[in-house]
């Protein structure tokens, strides 16, 4: 029995390391992740799940850096000298699960802080970690998934609608004086910069993807309401 268990976890490392076709991103990385016997207890939607969650990250880690850059003055208010470093912070206790300070933040107030007059604080730390907060409640704040583990499926679907509203905030939100409480997209002059509308896109579809993948794995019907500029519960 012995031999029988460790001849099937070299044959499954085995055909893991044989199937995997990484891909190169632009920046140098790939997608790779390396064969644990711990996905032994995972189904393919529990991967899906986990490879959801880390493209979803990554996108809002990515964007925590692109808002730092068109608004290096939020960063250097608290005395940090990058992008990367200002975003690194938002994601430094991810492994603590709901003992985080993300799962014990209230991210609706912290969305109300970026965009609040008169606030002095960070605000894209406020924006950013309340958007990395709301994204990962839809997880349980879990980044690891097994066959006993069941995801909601209105989580999901809600924290795609909950981005939605976020960016509308993000690109219509002024300050009493006319200025944008934080610069995202830019249409002025001759070259027009999306590159904010098109990395929250691949976030926003990222969810509903997985939120309909568990909808049909559980049965359990998404309730698509009509929504106003409001956020959703999570």
């Amino acid at each position: 029995m012995k031999h029988s268990v460790v001849l099937l976890v070299f044959a499954a490392a085995l055909v893991a390391g044989c199937a995997n076709q990484d891909i190169q991103r632009k920046d140098g990385s790939t997608t790779s992740r390396p064969f644990s016997l711990s996905n032994l207890a995972k189904s393919d939607v529990d991967m899906i799940s986990e490879l959801t969650q880390r493209e979803a990250l990554r996108s809002i880690r990515l964007l925590a850096e692109k808002l730092y850059r068109r608004n290096p003055q939020e960063f250097r208010k608290v005395g940090l000298d990058s992008p990367e470093s200002a975003a690194a912070r938002i994601f430094e206790h991810l492994d603590k699960g709901k003992e985080s300070p993300l799962a014990l933040m209230n991210w609706q107030d912290n969305f109300g802080l970026a965009f609040q007059e008169g606030y002095n604080g960070d605000r894209v730390y406020a924006f950013m970690s309340a958007m990395t907060a709301m994204t990962l409640a839809a997880y349980d704040f879990k980044t690891a998934f097994y066959m006993t583990d069941s995801l909601n499926p209105q989580k999901l679907y809600n924290s795609a609608r909950n981005i939605e509203v976020a960016v509308w905030k993000l690109s219509n939100a002024k300050l009493a004086n006319g200025n944008r409480a934080l610069v995202s997209n830019s249409l002025e002059g001759d070259v027009q910069n999306l590159s904010f509308e098109r990395e929250f896109g691949k976030l926003i579809a990222t969810q509903d993807l997985l939120a309909l993948i568990i909808e049909d794995r559980t049965s359990r019907s998404i309730n698509r309401v009509v929504q106003g500029l409001v956020f959703l519960p999570i």
